[in-house]
C-alpha cells in the first residue's frame, strides 16, 4: 500500500472512530464504504475487521462497567449459528450491492410494526438480532444499523448502549475477520504496517470520545444518532445505485 494512501486510511479511521466513540455508530458503515471504493471486497472487509476490532475492543474496555453481558451472549449465540452457514455458502457480494445493502438496513426497519421490534431485554430478540447482523456483516461488512435500532430500544443509559453494541461489534467484526481472511474464495490479505496503522488510529479515535460521551445528554444522544445513521444510509443507497449503473 503507498504511503498517501496509507496516510488517507489512517485519518479516516481517526475520524469514524471518534464518531463512533461518540454515538456508538455510523463510524463503521462510513469506513467500511471508503475502504470498498478503495480496495478489493475481500482485503477492504479484512482492513475493516482489524479496524473495528481495535476501535470496539478499546470501547469496550473503556465502559466495561456499563456493559450488559447477557444481551452481549445473546447475539454471539446467533452470530455462530449464521457463521456455519455462511462458511458452507461463501457469498460475497460485489461493491455496489453491498453499498445498497448497507444503506436499505435501517430504513426496513421502520417497516417492522412497533410491537414487533428488537428488544434487548428479550432473549429470543437477542438471539434473532445476532443472527441477522452476523448474515449482514458477512455480506456487506457491517451490521451497525440494525444493532443500533436493537440498542436504542433498551432501557439502559447511553453509555450501557454503547458498550454493550462494542462487545458484540468485537465478537462479529473478529468472525468476519476469520471469514473474509481465510474462509472465502480469494481471501482478502492485509500489509502488517496497514494493519498497525488501523489499530493506533482506532484506539486514538476512541479515546478522544470519551470525554465528549461523558457529557453529553441522553436525548440529545438519541436524537443525532437517528440522525445519522439515516443520513449515512441514504449517501449509501444513492452511491450504491450510481454505481450499478455506472459499471453495468
Amino acid at each position: 500500500m503507498v504511503g498517501l494512501q496509507l496516510v488517507a486510511i489512517f485519518g479516516v479511521i481517526v475520524g469514524t472512530s471518534f464518531l463512533s466513540g461518540l454515538f456508538g455508530m455510523a463510524g463503521g458503515i462510513i469506513l467500511v464504504g471508503v475502504l470498498l471504493t478503495m480496495l478489493p471486497v475481500p482485503a477492504a472487509m479484512a482492513l475493516h475487521a482489524v479496524t473495528q476490532i481495535a476501535s470496539n475492543g478499546w470501547r469496550g474496555l473503556l465502559w466495561i462497567k456499563h456493559a450488559q453481558f447477557p444481551i452481549a451472549l445473546n447475539y454471539v449465540i446467533g452470530a455462530l449459528a449464521t457463521l456455519g452457514v455462511w462458511s458452507i455458502w461463501r457469498y460475497v457480494p460485489p461493491a455496489p450491492l453491498a453499498m445498497v445493502l448497507i444503506g436499505i438496513v435501517p430504513f426496513s426497519l421502520r417497516l417492522v410494526p412497533k410491537g414487533l421490534q428488537p428488544n434487548p431485554d428479550r432473549r429470543r430478540d437477542g438471539v434473532v438480532v445476532g443472527i441477522v447482523c452476523m448474515a449482514l456483516m458477512l455480506t456487506t461488512g457491517v451490521a451497525g444499523p440494525l444493532l443500533d435500532a436493537f440498542f436504542l430500544g433498551g432501557s439502559f443509559d447511553r453509555r450501557g448502549k454503547v458498550a454493550t453494541k462494542a462487545v458484540c461489534q468485537c465478537f462479529g467484526h473478529a468472525v468476519k475477520l476469520v471469514y473474509f481472511g481465510a474462509i472465502v474464495d480469494q481471501a482478502g490479505t492485509l500489509d502488517p504496517a496497514t494493519a498497525v496503522a488501523a489499530v493506533v488510529a482506532a484506539a486514538l479515535g476512541t479515546t478522544l470520545a470519551r470525554k465528549p460521551l461523558e457529557r453529553m445528554g441522553e436525548a440529545f444522544f438519541m436524537r443525532w444518532s437517528w440522525r445519522i445513521v439515516y443520513t449515512v444510509s441514504t449517501f449509501y443507497v444513492l452511491n450504491g445505485i450510481r454505481l450499478m449503473v455506472t459499471t453495468a
